[in-house]
């Protein structure tokens, strides 16, 4: 295993520049029949000088997303009135201000300027709000006013719940909602929602027993469903083995949806893949032999557009560290800009041991293999978490994947490895705005190594790190990120031993543990985010933490981990949303903010390492999304 020798402390140097605001563009291709392809099919070369399809672009600016959003108007019935929020976008010029009309007529006495949301006191209930740029003293007139209607404190989208089912061993069993994402599938400005559906007896891979069908649908915010993809008998139900990604990857305006498929199944428009009578589960319920293939969906309709052999094949099941299968099919997925222009699909299997990451493309309406990191015995061998993350970490407009504890290149190649090893959650970003560059910070499961450590992602050299157990288990939770103001950039805590208080920048005790360890959303006006964990929102202090918000009549997902089943900034200006599952799972139910705030900024989403950010938050062991700069 490749090992690093770190110092105990990175030095600080200079700061880094804020966030640049760049113009979005996506390039139209032509999106060719899809055909599938059966197992033994050729891939393309894995030689990263000559795997990409067609002419390469130029590279773009670090920051640059492909995607063409509208303005995410919201109006939220308050006890003050109707509380109107819309997006900022990158492409607006510098000082532009807003008018909002009620019923077409303007009720801002100036451009709002401070911020991008506005309090209508005292407005009638069913009022009609659109809002129009103004720059230079101008108000575009030219420009599309979308026209929304308060909602009530939250927005239910309604669901269709599959029916349940009995398994071979004659164990009945039923369906809730689980992990979300979303992505623009028609191309209309409006985020559609993406949803996996798990059975009630859903697997962790230690755990033996059939599982139900996976079914993954597509809501657009009205509740119409746009089509629903059947995984069938042949995908086991469960946290690591279905990771979904939802992303324009061919640059036609339009996000597709990727994810593991098998023999049986069944897409949105009835295509089945690969022999559909096949049933390669075996008297444990697991799925250790037949075909195992990679699709892309088109998004509108969810149809077969390519479908490739799953790479890496399982081979020996035992080769991956046991012989029943539960380090095989551990899988990751996540969406990476490789090429610094167009995003490229992620696929990766096995982090306890050997670890082997695929970058791809789909172009021209083909998947093509750009090319394949396989740890063997060395380099990420044993460091992978049940998540990861992707950012540009050397700063050359080109996304590396964070990998747990290891660090891989573009190209495909290893950058570094630290040796810390497996662990449960991971945290990327501009963490400490006192030094230049991305920070990485990560637990470890290893009582013989740090519990926890802060790197430099560049190069994987220390900058603090939290002491071991002595042999006993490491730290189960953790989590960075800024929500203190009484200390400069991010803060760091967590579970179990030696991650009992609230650490600055440098590694220091500042303080008292949060209430949680979990996730975190920007919700109140200021630049701290709040605590988000199972189905409420609160403020973190220095005496105790202050509830913000309880959801009503909903239910977090995914056992103790109690994730949301999304947290991102999907609507309105560029604090973050949260979704849920309503109790009975008949709806999603997403929550906005109504408090005020003083901060006017782009929409989170159109930066760049956010964006694949809430791309890969379903991925195994959900973490919140980071974006590449510090807001504070």
């Amino acid at each position: 295993m490749k090992r690093i020798n770190h110092p105990p402390l990175d030095p600080p140097r200079t700061h880094r520049p804020g966030p640049r605001l760049l113009l979005a563009t996506a390039t139209s291709l032509a999106v060719a029949a899809a055909s599938i392809v059966t197992a033994g099919a050729a891939h393309a070369t894995t030689d990263p000088a000559t795997a990409t399809a067609g002419a390469a672009p130029a590279p773009a600016e670090a920051g640059t997303t492909t995607e063409k959003l509208n303005r995410g108007l919201i109006s939220i019935r308050t006890g003050k009135g109707n509380f109107v929020s819309w997006r900022l976008l990158n492409t607006d010029p510098a000082g532009t201000g807003f008018n909002v009309y009620r019923d077409s007529v303007k009720v801002n006495p100036a451009p709002v300027t401070t911020a991008t949301s506005y309090l209508d006191a005292g407005a009638p209930a069913d009022a009609r709000y659109s809002v129009r740029p103004v720059a230079d003293g101008m108000e575009l007139r030219s420009a599309t006013a979308e026209e929304v209607v308060p909602f009530a404190t939250s927005r239910d989208v309604p669901l269709q719940i599959p029916p349940g089912g009995t398994t071979p061993s004659g164990e009945s069993y039923s369906y809730a909602a689980n992990d979300a994402s979303v992505g623009d599938l028609d191309g209309d400005g409006e985020y559609e929602i993406v949803l996996k559906w798990d059975p009630s007896n859903a697997k962790d891979n230690s755990q033996s027993g059939y599982t139900g069908n996976v079914y993954v649908d597509a809501y657009k915010l009205n509740g119409t469903r746009l089509w629903r993809i059947d995984l069938g008998r042949n995908i086991r139900a469960g946290a690591h083995y279905t990771q979904f990604q939802v992303f324009d990857y061919d640059g036609d305006g339009r996000a597709e949806v990727a994810m593991k498929t098998a023999d049986g199944t069944r897409s949105g428009t009835g295509q089945v893949i690969g022999n559909a009578s096949a049933d390669h589960r075996n008297s444990s319920g697991y799925v250790l032999a037949g075909s195992e293939f990679l699709t892309m969906f088109n998004g509108q309709n969810g149809a077969v557009l390519s479908t490739v052999n799953y790479e890496p094949a399982r081979g020996n099941v035992s080769s991956w560290g046991d012989n029943y299968g539960n380090r095989v099919d551990r899988f990751l997925a996540a969406t990476a800009y490789v090429d610094g222009s167009r995003p490229s699909l992620i696929m990766a299997r096995g982090y306890y041991t050997r670890a082997v990451i695929v970058a791809w493309d789909f172009r021209n309406g083909s998947l093509t293999r750009r090319w394949t990191y396989d740890s063997g015995s060395g380099g990420a061998y044993g460091q992978g978490n049940h998540n990861l993350s992707v950012a540009d970490v050397d700063a050359d407009g080109r996304d590396e994947i964070i990998y747990g504890a290891a660090t891989i290149n573009d190209n495909g190649t290893l950058m570094y490895s630290t040796g810390f090893g497996h662990g449960d959650a991971l945290h990327v970003g501009d963490l400490i705005p006192s030094r230049a560059g991305i920070e990485v910070f990560t637990i470890h499961e290893s009582g013989s190594q740090p519990a926890a450590d802060v790197h430099a992602g560049s190069n994987g050299q220390v900058i603090w790190r939290r002491p071991g157990n002595g042999g006993a288990e490491g730290p189960g939770r953790g989590v960075a990120a800024d929500i203190y103001a009484g200390s400069p950039g991010a803060e760091f805590w967590g579970s179990g031993t030696n991650m009992g208080n609230l650490y600055n920048a440098s590694g220091t005790s500042i303080g008292r543990n949060p209430s949680s360890a979990n996730f975190v959303i920007w919700w109140d006006g200021d630049a701290q985010r709040e605590l988000l964990d199972g189905t409420h929102i609160d403020k973190y202090g220095t005496g105790g933490d202050t509830r913000l918000l309880t959801g009503s009549g909903v239910a977090s997902n995914n056992g103790t981990k109690s994730t949301p089943a999304l947290s991102a900034d999907i609507l309105g200006d560029w604090r973050e949303e949260v979704i849920w599952r309503t109790s009975n799972n008949s709806a999603l139910r997403i929550y906005s903010t109504t408090d005020s705030t003083s901060i006017a900024r782009p929409s989170l989403m159109q930066d760049r390492q956010y964006r694949v950010a809430v791309a890969w938050q379903n991925t195994a062991y959900n973490q919140p999304p980071h974006p590449s700069f510090a807001i504070g």
